[in-house]
């Protein structure tokens, strides 16, 4: 059966215990590799903060997500300018967020056919 392991975290260097249960659940999985970071490292590197040496100048890897790019259209219904993160065909309606709203849930603009937001 598992036993709890003490290991080391490869980014911060803290001791943590990969428990029985964790060791359980990882074969569950079929996960082959034992957890090389501790707890709050996997956590931050899940939350997107990249990994904890970074922000000390160590390591780097990782990667940054990109701002999203929005484009400018007027709504196909009422006119308004509106950003779209998408870029428009041209050959479908689009319409500003309040508009899209009305036509998701069957409000007075409903038509037929879906439209795009």
């Amino acid at each position: 059966m598992y036993t709890d392991k003490t290991m080391t975290c490869r980014e911060c260097g803290a001791s943590f215990i990969f428990t029985a249960g964790e060791q359980e659940f990882y074969a569950s999985k079929g996960f082959t590799h034992e957890p090389a970071r501790c707890p709050s490292c996997r956590a931050a590197r899940n939350r997107g903060g990249g990994n904890v040496a970074s922000a000390t100048g160590g390591y780097g890897g990782g990667y940054e997500r990109r701002e999203r790019e929005m484009h400018s259209v007027t709504c196909a219904n009422c006119g308004k300018e509106a950003l779209v993160p998408f870029l428009p065909r041209g050959d479908r309606p689009v319409y500003c967020s309040e508009c899209f709203e009305q036509q998701r849930t069957g409000g007075a603009y409903a038509g037929g056919g879906r439209g795009n937001w």
